[in-house]
């Protein structure tokens, strides 16, 4: 099978690429390094030094001796987007090509409206595309069950059973997003549930949980290394804390930190993400899963990051600062995932096992966090209309590579080129 990956340079692109790779397919990708640029935007970097494209795709060629093919370019250039798919003929398409951080939609006008206009301009002109050069691909996009919000009953996997004035129909499950770039993967969905019916197109929308992890089986050597963003801006939660614990920082959930959420392994991920490619729908259909492994509170990280640290002889503290979002902070959380352990699926990695793996790795790259310590926390303000004065670049040293950390039963030698 051909799989063509949008955002190959990506923290999820790039190890789907290498596992789809080991399980004998062929992948080509492409990408514009917009999320290179705008991680350097708000002062920070990749906690691991990931190498160029060119290094990445020469240290795939040597491991599995099966070329990546690569198209750099820009989904927002539809004349772009026809040539890759006419050329390639892709059987499936998984679409990570997205701008993917909430924060950053909310620094000021700008921010929302890229945004908004690039997610939903790539999405449309992939569609169009498909349509005409591609029309039997699968479309695998990744969604993210930030679309749903936290509503007050159970969340199923895209649509449900209504009863309303003693009439009932299977309707799309209402949407309530919580950032200006949640609401642009809303949009997304809609439109590709929308193309999926006019012109009988496969999709499966995935609905994708936070990720957490800096490695996966394939990943054995630094120039295969994936990227693993801390900040406040472009990491998650776990990622913060995680390095909040390697600096000796205080861990910070935000306000009474019983947010909650639904949280998947990269490991695990790129194992759904993979099902799903390989188990397209066997006629026109448009399809949702949730994909996940278990809820947890920010709260309930933070204790657990605190205690594995612990565990390593470190002393962290939890602080609660106030939560600048715009959130219920006490909520029912109750998704349903039931689609992928249908197709095959089973959770190989526990929390705990993965946050010890984090930490052990980050602290080989504690320069490189010392560096780029005061991009962890910046203050983007969900209340606040313009938050730009809090992005002022940060101009530390750059401290040398170090050597990247072995993946389980490897022993790599060696650095990669030039850190980003």
């Amino acid at each position: 099978m051909k799989v063509l990956i949008t955002g190959i340079d990506g923290y999820s692109g790039w190890p789907l690429a290498l596992h789809l790779l080991s399980r004998g397919h062929d992948v080509v990708g492409l990408d514009n390094f917009v999320t290179r640029r705008r991680v350097k935007e708000v002062g920070s970097w990749s906690a691991t030094p990931i190498a160029s494209i060119r290094t990445r795709l020469s240290a795939a060629l040597e491991k599995f001796a099966k070329p990546i093919g690569f198209h750099q370019g820009d989904l927002g250039d539809y004349e772009f987007v026809t040539r890759v798919l006419r050329a390639e003929q892709p059987d499936a398409i998984v679409h990570l090509g997205e701008q993917r951080s909430a924060p950053y939609s909310m620094i000021d006008v700008h921010h929302a409206v890229a945004t908004q206009v690039e997610n939903l301009t790539g999405t449309l002109h992939l569609l169009y595309a498909m349509k005409e050069h591609a029309p039997g691909a699968h479309l695998v996009k990744m969604g993210t069950m930030g679309e749903y919000g936290t509503p007050n009953v159970d969340i199923p996997e895209g649509f449900f059973e209504i009863e309303y004035r003693g009439r009932s129909d299977r309707l799309p499950f209402p949407r309530n997003a919580g950032s200006w770039y949640h609401w642009s993967k809303v949009f997304d969905s809609g439109d590709v549930m929308f193309a999926s019916k006019i012109w009988s197109l496969k999709a499966t929308d995935v609905m994708q949980g936070v990720i957490y992890g800096t490695r996966t089986p394939e990943i054995d050597r630094p120039k295969l290394l994936t990227r693993f963003d801390f900040d406040e801006v472009w990491g998650t939660a776990l990622n913060r804390f995680c390095v909040q614990a390697v600096l000796g920082l205080a861990i910070t959930p935000y306000g009474e930190g019983h947010q909650t959420r639904g949280f998947i392994a990269l490991e695990d991920s790129i194992q759904s993400l993979r099902i799903a490619v390989e188990n397209p729908p066997a006629n026109p259909e448009y399809r949702v899963w949730n994909q996940f492994d278990a809820a947890y509170s920010v709260n309930q990280l933070a204790e657990e990051v605190r205690t594995i640290a612990e565990g390593l002889g470190w002393n962290p503290r939890i602080e609660h600062p106030p939560d600048p979002r715009v959130e219920a902070e006490r909520h029912y959380y109750q998704p349903i995932h039931e689609e992928l352990p249908q197709h095959g699926y089973r959770r190989t990695r526990e929390l705990p096992d993965v946050i010890r793996e984090i930490l052990t790795d980050l602290k080989r790259y504690e320069r490189r966090l010392v560096a780029r310590k005061q991009a962890v926390h910046r203050g983007v303000s969900w209340r606040q209309a313009d938050n730009t004065g809090r992005l002022t670049p940060i101009t530390e040293a750059v401290p040398a590579a170090v050597p990247a950390p072995p993946a389980a039963g490897t022993a790599p030698s060696g650095a990669p080129d030039t850190p980003v």
